[in-house]
Order: C-alpha cells, then sequence, then structure tokens
C-alpha cells in the first residue's frame, strides 16, 4: 500500500514537473495541430497526443483545446497562453529560447497584445520590426521620431516609437524602445532594448533570459 501511495505521489509529480508554461496554436494540418510549446520548434500533434506535457483534446478550425497538469485551456490561432506556474498573464521572469538548425534563437510573441515571431539579435539596438508587420499589428508608427538607419545596403530611414508591451511566453515588459523599418524584414528582431531588461546566459543549445529586478 505505501509504495502505491509513494508511486502515486511521484507520477503527480512528473506530471507537475513536465507541465508547459506556455503553448501557442499556430496552425493545422488536416487532423493535426501545429503548437509550439515554451518557445521549442513548432510541431505536429494528432488529437488524443500529447507533446512536452500538452495534450490535443480537439481541433476545429483556428481553435482548440488542450490539457495540461489536468486542466484544459482554449486556443486561438497565434494567440499565446499561459497555463503553467499559475497561469498569469505576463507574470513570469524566465525565458528559455532553444536554437534551430542555423543556431538562431527563434520565437513567436506579442507586440501590444498582438502576435509576431521574434528572432533574437544582440547586436539590434532596439526591437526593429518592418512596415509590414508594424501595420499588421495596428502599429501607429507614423508618430514616431523619423531617424536614419544604417544597414548592409546603405542608410535607410525608420521611425522611432515607444512599444507599450512586449511579451514571449508569460513574460512580459512594458514601454520599450522600437524602430520600425521601411525595408523588409522577415523577423521581428528582439534586440537589446528587451535584452536588457534580462540577465543572459547560454546552455548547450538553449539561450536563457532572466528578468532583472
Amino acid at each position: 500500500m505505501k509504495a502505491l501511495l509513494v508511486a502515486a505521489l511521484w507520477s503527480a509529480a512528473a506530471v507537475v514537473a513536465h507541465a508547459a508554461d506556455s503553448v501557442t496554436l499556430t496552425g493545422s494540418i488536416g487532423s493535426r495541430a501545429i503548437l509550439i510549446v515554451n518557445g521549442a520548434p513548432p510541431k505536429t500533434v494528432a488529437i488524443g497526443e500529447t507533446f512536452q506535457g500538452v495534450k490535443l483534446v480537439s481541433l476545429q478550425a483556428d481553435q482548440a483545446v488542450v490539457e495540461s497538469a489536468g486542466k484544459r485551456f482554449s486556443l486561438r490561432m497565434d494567440s499565446p497562453v499561459s497555463i503553467g506556474r499559475g497561469g498569469v498573464a505576463g507574470s513570469g521572469n524566465r525565458i528559455v529560447l532553444p536554437a534551430d538548425s542555423r543556431g538562431h534563437y527563434m520565437t513567436q510573441g506579442q507586440i501590444n497584445g498582438r502576435s509576431v515571431t521574434f528572432m533574437l539579435d544582440t547586436g539590434a539596438t532596439t526591437i526593429a520590426l518592418s512596415q509590414v508587420d508594424a501595420q499588421r499589428i495596428g502599429l501607429d508608427y507614423s508618430k514616431g521620431q523619423l531617424v536614419q538607419m544604417r544597414t548592409a545596403n546603405g542608410t535607410a530611414a525608420g521611425y522611432r516609437l515607444r512599444l507599450q508591451s512586449v511579451r514571449v511566453g508569460d513574460v512580459e515588459v512594458y514601454d520599450i524602445d522600437a524602430i520600425v523599418s521601411q525595408q523588409p524584414m522577415p523577423y521581428v528582431l528582439l534586440g537589446n532594448s528587451f535584452l536588457n531588461r534580462f540577465s543572459m546566459r547560454r546552455d548547450a543549445d538553449e539561450m536563457i533570459l532572466e528578468k532583472r529586478y
């Protein structure tokens, strides 16, 4: 009896230990959902399957229901949901970014509550995004300060402004400097105006950011 109780407690602890902190529905292929869990590369998951502690319960159009640590959560396309450590939006202080096959650190996130794809760039002074991305997320960059940017192709015009909030996983920071560039960009650069709020260290193929206080 005691052995069974110990086994049950161990099993429960294992479920909690593997519970996800955040999960994003980024698309679907047939009856399989494409999920990003804790900033890891996208993974296709079938209904009933479990990936990194997240079980796909149902999938319909642009929404899905997942289960983690015995609780169910509804997801909408490209809207990250915090499902671990209390589930309080923006309450976290640690970001873990795995490197992709090219050695880049990519993650889904939000600017002013709208979804974007970030690439960590320690060489960028600020968060930087294209006018296309700025327009897509409803950012009125025309009210920003007009500046000249140095690029690989020479100088280009840009707009410096402040972002109300920037979120990665369950970590959210506020009042962040950014530049909107006239040049096209495949990703939003997660630059030093955001990174300076964190201490950074590399552990194997992961970049770990811990919020400064």
